[in-house]
């Protein structure tokens, strides 16, 4: 068990690291305090990588028949359950 803790900081290192460059190279005049990265650069950062793994797990869900995904006019795609899925859920509710 312990032999994973260290794999687990380097993890969390490189994430933090590709993160803060990731940022930085956006927005390379940028310049903050510890405070202010954690705040203000880290959450931007992880909302911009998750947004494509997001992507990916709605799609997938959409592909499996669990979603339904409709297009909307400017192109952005709206998620909801599917009806049989929502009405299965509505019905395990009233139980």
């Amino acid at each position: 068990m312990h032999s994973d803790q260290p794999e687990s900081r380097y993890y969390v290192g490189a994430e933090v690291a590709n993160a803060v460059l990731g940022y930085l190279s956006r927005h390379p005049d940028a310049a903050d305090t510890l405070e202010g990265i954690v705040r203000w650069w880290l959450p931007q950062q992880r909302y911009e990588t998750a947004k494509g793994r997001i992507e990916q797990v709605l799609e997938a869900l959409v592909a499996e028949g669990a979603l339904h995904c409709e297009r909307l006019p400017d192109g952005a795609s709206l998620y909801t359950l599917k009806k049989v899925e929502r009405l299965n859920t509505d019905q395990a509710g009233k139980q």
